[in-house]
């Protein structure tokens, strides 16, 4: 069966949120179908002339297929 799983994380943080979704995908056996995301710039942010990104919200969405249900 397909399904997905969301991961919601901030962009100065990315290594620890693909080392969380990695254990994610270890732990649980998934086939991996699709892994897509975006990202969010945060209302009133802005970057500075040496920052090209504003700081936001991460959220990724990986499409799996499981035997089982996710929980």
């Amino acid at each position: 069966m397909q399904q997905i799983k969301l991961f919601k994380g901030v962009d100065n943080d990315l290594p620890e949120l693909e080392r969380q979704i990695n254990r994610w995908i270890r732990k649980t056996g998934v086939k991996v179908l699709s892994i897509s995301g975006n990202l969010s710039s945060q209302p009133g942010a802005s970057g500075g002339p040496m920052n090209s990104f504003a700081a936001g919200d991460v959220l990724i969405i990986v499409q799996v297929e499981s035997e089982k249900p996710l929980g």
